[in-house]
C-alpha cells in the first residue's frame, strides 16, 4: 500500500515502511518491549528477502517500535520450552526461497546457514538502529547486521548463561570477531547488563548516540548509502567480507582480482567514472 509517498507493507508484528530508497523494517511488539517470537522472525526474514530483491530499495534499517528494540525471545515461548525440556528458541520458517543467487559478488548462501545468515547473504546493506533494551536473540540478530548504531543509553546483555543456556545461533563464531575472545567471554560468561556507550567502545557497534539523535544519524547515513555510493559496488564488497572469513589471503586476492575485472565492465563503474567527470551526483542503476 502507498500511503502518503511511502510503501507500507502489511505485516502482524513489524511495520515495514519503503521510503526514499530505504526501507525500515520497525520490530512492533512494544507492550513486550518486541520480545522475539518465530512470528516475528518469519516475518522480518520475508522483509528482509523482499527488501533485498525490490529495485526501490538500496539500504535496510531494522529498529524497535516503543522504547525497546528487542528484549530477547518471548518469555512465553522460553517458559513452554523450559516445561517440556525439548524445544528451539522461536527463530521462524526457513523455507527454501533461493535467497539472493542472482545477487553479484561471491555466492554466501551455503556458507551461512542458521535463522540469520540471510543477513549476510542480501546484497543491500543492513543496518541496526537499536534504541533501546536489546538481549538475547535480538541483540544475535543485530549482529548480523552490516553496521550497528546505539543509543548512548541503551541497555545490552547476551543473557544466554543466565538463563541457562548457550551462545546460540553461531553467536560463539560472530561475537569474537567483532569484539575479540577476551571481550566475548566477559560479556557471554557473566551475562552482565552494559550501555550503548560500552557497546561503542568494545567494537560492538559502529556508534553510540543520545537517543534523540540515534534515527536522525541513521536516517542520514541510509539516504547516502541509497543515493551516493553504487548498489552493484555495495553488494559486492559486503560479501568480499564475508567470503574472506573461509578464505586465505591468497584465495581472495584471486577472487578480488576477477571482481575488479568485472567492474571495469559494469554500468555502475562507466557512471562512477562520468559523473566524476561532469562533476555532477552520480545516478547509479539499481541492481
Amino acid at each position: 500500500m502507498i500511503r502518503g509517498g511511502d510503501i507500507v507493507s502489511s505485516y502482524e508484528q513489524i511495520v515495514v515502511t519503503t521510503r526514499d530508497r530505504v526501507t525500515t523494517i520497525a520490530l512492533n511488539r512494544p507492550d513486550r518491549l518486541n520480545a522475539w517470537t518465530a512470528v516475528m522472525a518469519d516475518e522480518v526474514r520475508r522483509a528482509v528477502l523482499a527488501a533485498g530483491r525490490d529495485p526501490a530499495s538500496r539500504c535496510i534499517v531494522i529498529t524497535g517500535t516503543g522504547r525497546g528494540f528487542c528484549a530477547g525471545a518471548d518469555m512465553d515461548s522460553l517458559q513452554t520450552i523450559a516445561g517440556s525440556g525439548t524445544g528451539v528458541t522461536p527463530t521462524g520458517a526457513q523455507a527454501d526461497d533461493g535467497g539472493f543467487a542472482d545477487a553479484p559478488g561471491p555466492d554466501l548462501a551455503e556458507s551461512y546457514p542458521g535463522p540469520f545468515g540471510y543477513f549476510y547473504d542480501c546484497p543491500k546493506p543492513v543496518i541496526a538502529a537499536i534504541n533501546g533494551p536489546c538481549a538475547g536473540i535480538g541483540l544475535v540478530m543485530t549482529l548480523y547486521a552490516d553496521l550497528r548504531f546505539a543509543a548512548t543509553e541503551a541497555k545490552f546483555t547476551t543473557a544466554f548463561a543466565a538463563r541457562g543456556l548457550i551462545a546460540e545461533h553461531g553467536l560463539a563464531w560472530v561475537l569474537p570477531r567483532l569484539v575479540g575472545e577476551a571481550q566475548a567471554l566477559d560479556l557471554l560468561l557473566t551475562a552482565r547488563k552494559f550501555t550503548g556507550a560500552e557497546a561503542a567502545g568494545i567494537g560492538l557497534v559502529n556508534a553510540a548516540l543520545p537517543g534523540d539523535a540515534l534515527m536522525d544519524h541513521v536516517n542520514s547515513l541510509a539516504r547516502s548509502l541509497a543515493h551516493d555510493v553504487s548498489p552493484r559496488s555495495m553488494a559486492v564488497m559486503k560479501r568480499q567480507i564475508r567470503k574472506s572469513y573461509g578464505q586465505s589471503f591468497a584465495a581472495s586476492l584471486a577472487e578480488a582480482n576477477q571482481l575488479m575485472q568485472d567492474s571495469f565492465g559494469s554500468a555502475d563503474f562507466a557512471e562512477g567514472v562520468q559523473s566524476f567527470v561532469d562533476r555532477r551526483p552520480a545516478d547509479f542503476p539499481d541492481l
